[in-house]
């Protein structure tokens, strides 16, 4: 679930099967108030033109959507006795476009093709603001999708990482707290290479934050440890020192990073 403000009035966004659908019931709130949402939804519902906008949608996209009965709803639509809730819609045509939810966040949602025509509904104004928060929605959650997928590329690539420290680095006889301690070692020639400091340095002039040093990171700079994890393992696996690694590893991420540093978020690159 998620919640955007068009022109003040929050509207719930929910994600049901990848597919997003927007509250009618919140944006009919901003219209008539909540006492009276649910009749704006009705009276839009039972427009002629609704009632073709909704069946040509779930015909593009239903393949259960049961046409015999849109053809009733159809050329009953716009009569005076005609009323149709989106219940009964639902119910009659099998209709995916509108879902109707009880409870906490209950009411009348809309696929957000359907829920931007409903926007005509309430005001030319609101349904423009509405498409410009959404789509900012959108945007958010790509850049946050982007950080987070890079931050589990530098995961996967750091467990490269130490199985090149184990096979390399670590003695046949060795126990396990002598391990962790070459791990950490070398894990922090990446962080200095990168970050000019080491993990416990990090955390010594950070008390007020949780997490490590990487958890701050920006995108540019996860890009430039995945890059350097799967370098540091080659460079082990040949058997360069560490004191030439660290300096090698440097200079690449200052290289990186100018590149990097050079196109916005480098989503240039990413691309």
């Amino acid at each position: 679930m998620a919640q955007i403000s068009v022109q003040n009035t929050p509207v719930t966004i929910l994600n049901i099967d990848d597919q997003d659908y927007i509250s009618l019931t919140d944006m009919a709130t901003a219209k008539e108030g909540d006492s009276r949402a649910a009749d704006v939804i009705k009276n839009w519902i039972r427009n002629r033109y609704t009632i073709e906008f909704l069946g040509t949608w779930e015909i593009i996209h239903n393949p259960n959507f049961k046409v015999v009965e849109f053809d009733h709803f159809r050329m009953s639509a716009g009569l005076p006795s005609f009323v149709l809730s989106a219940s009964e819609w639902i119910d009659k045509t099998n209709a995916i476009g509108l879902i109707v939810k009880k409870g906490r966040y209950g009411g009348t949602y809309a696929h957000k093709d359907i829920a931007f025509e409903f926007g005509s509904a309430i005001s030319v104004a609101f349904k423009l603001y509405l498409i410009e928060e959404f789509q900012r929605l959108k945007s958010e959650e790509q850049q946050l999708i982007g950080w987070s997928a890079k931050r589990e590329l530098t995961k996967i690539n750091y467990r490269i990482h130490t199985d090149a420290i184990k096979q390399n680095l670590i003695p046949s006889q060795i126990t396990t707290s002598q391990a962790s301690i070459i791990y950490a070692n070398e894990a922090d020639v990446l962080n200095v290479a990168m970050f000019g400091t080491t993990a416990k340095e990090w955390r010594a002039s950070h008390p007020e934050l949780s997490g490590n040093i990487r958890d701050y990171a920006s995108i540019n700079e996860l890009i430039c440890l995945s890059n350097m994890e799967n370098l540091n393992a080659v460079f082990i696996e040949q058997g360069i020192p560490q004191s030439e690694r660290l300096m090698k590893l440097n200079q690449i991420a200052i290289h990186q990073m100018e590149i990097l540093e050079r196109h916005e978020n480098g989503r240039n690159l990413l691309n």
